[in-house]
């Protein structure tokens, strides 16, 4: 595996791809800490979640300067993805024991209640765009929860995986608890198949997750999948449209725009859609594209030569059938993965971008001439995983959060992951949840326990 720098091309560290014979090392030491980390109690878990985010806030800096070398975001949001991953640690830390604790049933039996456990080793397949962030939202509930973890992670982003094992072995975590194996996709199956390990969490494109999801499903083990994302920010007249267009500039070029759930399309009422598209334009316009370690850079490279070439296919085909280029558009000469900010409108059904998700810097701007258009139009697409809709209208409001069809919708703000709030989508966006309670609550044993009487009466439905 190798780390290449997207921003000059330049191939910087070289790593050896595991084994079978580490891969089941691996496996076996992971199987092995199980049995006894699991019981641990809460407050042993805590400490070292809490050591691990001590580490993580010392080497903010060193971390974020590895994340911009292998995949490309700027400096400053590598330092703050670093740190959010640090905040993840403590919440989880604080609240995974209220979040598990036994919850009593009233039954006819003299005694029930419903208790949480472990379920072994579980496996994360992890992307490149968050490389701490993806990972660590799996790390806290699930090992705060007593299980042991095995990441695979993007194989453009090693030395990112190699880091996150580091931190937590030297927060303390015994061995074992958890492991970064450097294996390919290819032998993703044969982890997901061993009899040892017990569950899965996959974040990334929708053709991994279909592949995934359905070897766990042939093997009968849990699976979360957060998936692909081509999430709609609506913005109606009664919206404060300079605000809204301001967040749609962020909302749009998060992570160089390579984020799940980036604003892609803009879907703006008619009335308000010239005031709204010329601020939007004109704030993608004063974005710095370039060099990512420097402080003034607003957007980096794309992380590898292929993604910019989608995108760029993309917004051709999309030209070429009648898109019109409100900026950006053309590759940029030189070296290193740079794509220009670019606005497209003028967007019609038999374009590629119409359906598909764009993962780089392309914003999609669509007129529409009522409420119902707006959601009929954002609804049009086969994924599901955020929204934002910006109105002051409370009957708007109330219909965007009934009928959007997507996992979360953020009403006068942009879409972000939070770990109290669970994450996660429908439709081709996946399945499950991560984050908050809900989160932590995907890889354990919801496990039903019920005590009759002494003599083996059971309490009257009245007692």
């Amino acid at each position: 595996m190798q780390s290449v720098n997207p921003a000059t091309g330049e191939t910087f560290a070289t790593y050896d791809e595991h084994t079978t014979e580490q891969v089941q090392a691996a496996i076996a030491a992971a199987h092995t800490a199980y049995g006894e980390y699991r019981r641990t109690t809460f407050e042993q878990r805590s400490a070292w979640m809490n050591a691990a985010a001590d580490v993580l806030e010392r080497r903010a800096g060193e971390l974020a300067l590895l994340a911009t070398q292998e995949m490309g975001k700027t400096l400053e949001a590598a330092r703050q993805e670093v740190l959010k991953c640090a905040v993840a640690c403590r919440y989880y830390a604080e609240h995974a024991g209220a979040f598990l604790a036994s919850e009593p049933v009233q039954t006819e039996a003299d005694e029930a209640f419903v208790t949480h456990q472990p379920l072994g080793v579980v496996l994360a397949v992890m992307p490149w765009n968050f490389p701490y962030w993806q990972a660590f939202r799996f790390i806290a509930p699930t090992l705060m929860a007593g299980n042991t973890g095995l990441l695979k992670h993007a194989s453009n982003v090693p030395g990112c995986a190699l880091a996150i094992e580091d931190v937590l072995r030297e927060a303390g975590f015994p061995a074992g608890v958890f492991t970064t194996l450097l294996i390919g996709s290819r032998d993703v199956e044969a982890v997901l198949k061993d009899p040892r390990v017990t569950a899965v969490s996959l974040t990334g494109s929708e053709g991994a997750g279909r592949a995934v999801s359905a070897t766990a499903g042939g093997e009968l083990k849990p699976a979360v999948m957060e998936l692909g994302g081509s999430d709609p920010f609506i913005v109606m007249p009664s919206a404060d449209i300079e605000l809204a267009a301001k967040t749609a500039v962020t909302a749009r070029t998060i992570n160089n725009g390579q984020s799940c759930i980036a604003a892609k399309r803009f879907i703006v009422h008619a009335d308000v859609y010239d005031a709204f598209t010329d601020a939007f334009v004109a704030g993608l316009e004063a974005l710095k594209v370039g060099n990512p370690e420097l402080e003034d850079t607003d957007v980096g490279p794309l992380a590898t030569p292929q993604i910019r070439e989608d995108i760029h296919k993309q917004v051709q085909d999309a030209v070429s059938k009648g898109a019109r280029v409100r900026t950006g558009g053309q590759l940029p000469q030189g070296p290193g993965n740079y794509y220009p900010v670019t606005a497209l409108d003028g967007l019609t059904p038999d374009m590629d971008v119409w359906l598909e998700e764009t993962f780089g810097p392309v914003a999609l701007i669509f007129r529409v001439q009522s409420l119902d258009e707006a959601v009929e139009l954002a609804n049009t697409t086969t994924f599901g995983l955020g929204s934002s809709a910006w109105t002051n209208d409370t009957a708007e409001r109330e219909r965007f959060i009934a009928d959007l069809e997507a996992g979360s919708v953020f009403i006068n703000s942009m879409v972000a992951s939070d770990p109290r709030l669970p994450f996660g989508g429908v439709k081709n966006s996946g399945f499950g949840r991560e984050l908050g309670r809900h989160g932590i609550l995907q890889f354990v044993n919801i496990k039903t326990v019920s005590i009759g009487a002494p003599d083996g009466a059971h309490r009257s439905k009245t007692e």
